[in-house]
């Protein structure tokens, strides 16, 4: 008998055993975080800027998802130009992922999806505030996992308003995944950081337009 389990309820335990996700310890399948980016504008620090003074005003109360996708997702998603051609931003995409054993299926809606024609460029997960994004890890890679160019990597980000963690999934025989460190708004030019690996994965996506052939 085939049991649904919510998105929200998985445990990486669950996507290790029931669909053979393994994380790599190889520190060069995710270089994408870690590279040395150009500096920002001054116009998009004083952007960053005001929107760590929309968090600490928010904090004072209990920050919910949707206010986090509107103050701290939404102006990074305008910054690293996902917002713009050839990308498309979607929300609350329904998607079902069964386990190879047949035994199980995920069901969720995904926060934010950004897209490049039918490649999946960004998955996004918000939490509330005072949730640590580890608690949305297996989510988002569980959506992730549904993704339709398996050929590709996809890319995933889980973020509470205040920490950020992004992740790389690639697909082929077996799953594999990797994660960056976890970044904190407010803390060594972290913001910072956080948008010029945006910028950075629409960057490299941008480049792959040409190698994805649609089905």
């Amino acid at each position: 008998m085939v049991r649904t389990l919510a998105a929200d309820k998985v445990t990486l335990y669950d996507l290790e055993h029931r669909f053979q996700l393994q994380q790599t310890e190889d520190l060069s399948f995710f270089l994408e975080w870690q590279a040395d980016f150009p500096a920002l504008t001054e116009t998009e620090q004083q952007r960053l800027v005001r929107v760590q003074a929309i968090v600490a005003n928010l904090e004072r109360r209990s920050v919910l998802e949707n206010t986090v996708k509107l103050a701290v997702v939404a102006p990074l998603l305008d910054l690293s130009g996902l917002f713009l051609p050839p990308f498309y931003v979607s929300t609350e995409d329904s998607i079902d992922i069964e386990a190879t054993d047949e035994s199980i299926v995920v069901r969720g809606r995904i926060d934010i999806l950004v897209l490049q024609d039918q490649l999946w460029v960004l998955v996004i997960e918000s939490k509330r505030a005072e949730f640590s994004p580890k608690v949305g890890i297996p989510q988002v890679l569980s959506y992730m996992l549904a993704a339709p160019n398996g050929d590709f990597p996809c890319y995933g980000l889980v973020t509470n308003g205040t920490d950020f963690v992004f992740l790389k999934l690639l697909v082929q025989e077996i799953p594999r995944y990797a994660r960056s460190r976890q970044f904190v708004l407010g803390q060594d030019h972290d913001l910072e950081r956080v948008l010029q690996i945006m910028k950075q994965l629409a960057e490299i996506v941008g480049k792959r337009k040409s190698e994805f052939k649609l089905n």
